[in-house]
């Protein structure tokens, strides 16, 4: 059994309930305890029954049974109806009047283009650190991978979180022995975010090795490792920002400037082919001689688009220890071909990791808000882009830049126009009462002139679902909102120290 399973089931016992106790909050209303109680308070979206919602409104809303019945015209309340199915805001409660945290809050929204949506996305207080965790996932070949981050890596962090002399006390529990009292040694948080990162992947690989003598748990933990997912985590704890990214996953930040403009603050790095310093990792983790094999068309062996993710064991494992899992696997996974293939020139694995790359950001007053989103979004806007829209929205002031039309001939009427659509968009600014929302909506629909089109977003989400992937990928986003009235009282209290 591996140790962090073994960690939870000590922490079940009721001597660990000092810790405190909560219940998850569903959508629906309805609450269930989570095995691991004493850890953290957490917001999990069930995007596998959000999913279904989704694409039943999708279907409602297009108007059609079949692709041969297609109707691209959307109505306004039709499109609203779709880009709202999944958002879900969150204000953080005040206490005698005021906020205490450093967060005000957050808004999240999701947008599928596969069917079954393969992104997940999940929110928590962490009570070891009384500090909020967000996460967003982004899975391929499947869902599961992705599935099972969302249930399970805040648990590990959780875990990760207390102090060393704490993780000893259920062995001392379990023997019927008090341990020393010592002073408690808390971790660094950079330290305890790369555990978490690395001991759930080993999980993941060693539950699928063993196996379950249930078939469906056996299948479905071999779904988990041989499918993928990325992940991007953020742990905000008072002015201390941390963000733990494995793949191509972005956490930007919305800085506000004198002037009232914002700009864009990137605090992850792509692992991709786009970033040299992981295609130099890659390359001098195997011979000289896979040089020019390990990576191939800016993919890993010319396969995988993110150079580091959970799962995907075939790019982990050794050829043997595949085939050996698969003979004794179900029959399922002998039918599915992708779990069959052995990726080409496969010498020296492993090929893949799913450690984190950790920045650390201090918060300033000006640092207004953060955006979590899945390469979905990042392909369709740029960053600075994505602040724009966002900052706009929530302070309602709009900085309007001159129009460009590029290499476009425009007519003194077409550029009438394109001032009145714009004059329109303004005044229509608050039609979403979600920023997440908000976002998707010019992710989706925005023109060659930086304005949304709802044409062009009526024809984007009325693709069948055969198509949709063909133009556009998942969409995940978390925006969180900061306080800067706290961040600011909370840094001058830190430099009075220092002083």
């Amino acid at each position: 059994m591996p140790v962090t399973s073994q960690l939870l089931k000590a922490f079940r016992s009721r001597e660990i309930q000092k810790f405190g106790s909560f219940a998850i909050q569903c959508r629906n209303g309805h609450q269930r305890c989570p095995p691991l109680q004493p850890l953290f308070n957490c917001w999990h979206k069930d995007a596998r029954s959000a999913d279904s919602v989704s694409r039943s409104k999708w279907r409602q809303a297009r108007g059609y049974r079949t692709s041969s019945e297609r109707c691209y015209n959307l109505t306004p309340p039709q499109v609203n109806s779709i880009l709202k199915a999944n958002e879900y805001s969150f204000k953080v409660p005040e206490f005698d009047g005021k906020n205490v945290s450093s967060v005000m809050g957050f808004d999240s929204n999701q947008l599928p283009a596969n069917a079954p949506i393969e992104d997940r996305r999940s929110v928590a207080t962490c009570l070891q650190t009384r500090g909020m965790l967000m996460g967003v996932f982004d899975g391929h070949a499947g869902c599961a991978c992705a599935q099972a981050l969302s249930e399970r890596l805040f648990y590990y962090i959780a875990v990760s979180l207390l102090p060393h002399d704490t993780l000893q006390e259920p062995a001392h529990l379990l023997a019927g022995a008090a341990g020393p009292q010592r002073p408690r040694e808390v971790p660094d948080i950079k330290e305890a975010l790369v555990n978490a990162f690395k001991r759930l992947d080993n999980d993941i690989s060693l539950e699928a090795q063993v196996g379950d003598p249930n078939a469906f748990l056996n299948y479905w933990v071999l779904r988990v490792a041989f499918s993928g997912a990325t992940a991007c985590v953020a742990h905000v704890d008072g002015h201390d920002l941390h963000i733990a990214n494995t793949g191509d996953g972005r956490a930007v930040l919305g800085v506000q400037e004198e002037d009232g403009s914002f700009t864009a603050l990137t605090l992850s790095n792509d692992h991709n082919a786009q970033n040299e310093d992981e295609i130099g990792r890659i390359r001098s983790e195997h011979p000289k001689s896979e040089a020019k094999t390990v990576v191939k068309q800016d993919r890993l062996l010319g396969l995988l688009m993110p150079f580091r993710a959970f799962g995907d064991v075939k790019f982990k494992w050794s050829i043997d220890l595949q085939k050996r899992v698969l003979e004794s696997g179900p029959d399922q996974l002998h039918e599915n071909e992708h779990t069959k293939f052995i990726p080409p020139n496969y010498h020296t694995p492993p090929y893949l990791t799913a450690e984190p790359e950790v920045i650390h950001h201090r918060l300033r007053p000006q640092d207004r808000f953060l955006v979590m989103g899945t390469d979905g979004l990042w392909e369709t806007l740029h960053r600075q882009e994505v602040v724009r829209i966002v900052g706009e929205y929530l302070t309602g002031v709009h900085h309007q830049q001159p129009i460009t039309v590029g290499g476009y001939k425009v007519t003194l009427g077409q550029m009438q126009g394109l001032l009145m659509e714009r004059r329109a968009r303004v005044s229509s600014t608050f039609e979403d009462q979600n920023a997440a929302t908000h976002l998707i909506r010019h992710a989706v629909g925005n023109n060659e002139f930086g304005t949304v089109d709802h044409e062009r977003l009526s024809k984007m989400l009325s693709l069948p679902e055969e198509l949709a992937r063909m133009y556009r990928d998942d969409i995940t986003i978390i925006i969180v909102q900061f306080n800067s009235h706290v961040i600011g009282a909370q840094q001058q209290s830190s430099d009075g120290e220092v002083a």
